[in-house]
């Protein structure tokens, strides 16, 4: 398979995920062009929530969402998330709430976008919250597996995606565990 960032393959995923979950949806920050969620917000207008540049609000929506029994999947750069932690702390990580947080953008390879939208320090704030499963998947069949998992999780997750593209580092016929290297 040609090189495919994660964040694309996150898009397509959680598209196919929708189709047999409709307690799933998506809340964005301005950001669904660039967090591939504009075809999810295509295919299902009323599962999506385009918040602006509001991710603290955010957080505290889909916080309502889940508590509601909904999954909601929030979506935006990994350095606008963590800048938001004290909101994540209390609405995600220390009411063990089923949120998912995508951030993209993470790590230093984003390219044009510039050294302000980096996702450096995520890893390590998200690791100081109680009860926060953190993913980083390497390609495409990672990717896949690992939201297919956090959606299922009961809980609050963080997953962090990369906008470059990724190449393949695994076989054909990987299957992913979460917390085991292989």
């Amino acid at each position: 398979m040609p090189a495919k960032a994660t964040r694309e393959s996150f898009g397509e995923t959680i598209l196919e995920i929708a189709e047999t979950n409709p307690n799933l949806v998506v809340l964005d920050a301005d950001l669904s062009k660039s967090t591939m969620t504009q075809p999810f917000m295509k295919e299902y207008p009323a599962r999506h929530f385009e918040m602006g540049i509001a991710e603290q609000n955010m957080i505290g929506v889909a916080a309502g969402l889940a508590l509601s029994g909904k999954i909601p999947v929030l979506t935006s750069f990994a350095c606008f998330l963590i800048g938001r932690l004290e909101n994540i702390r209390v609405s995600a990580a220390y009411n063990q709430t089923n949120m998912k947080l995508v951030g993209t953008h993470a790590g230093i390879g984003i390219g044009e976008d510039g050294t302000s939208q980096m996702g450096l320090e995520d890893v390590a704030a998200m690791r100081a919250l109680p009860h926060m499963t953190i993913l980083q998947p390497a390609d495409h069949a990672e990717t896949q597996q690992a939201v297919r998992w956090m959606i299922e999780h009961k809980g609050p997750v963080y997953i962090r995606l990369t906008r470059q593209k990724m190449p393949d580092v695994h076989a054909p016929g990987y299957k992913w565990r979460p917390n085991k290297i292989d």
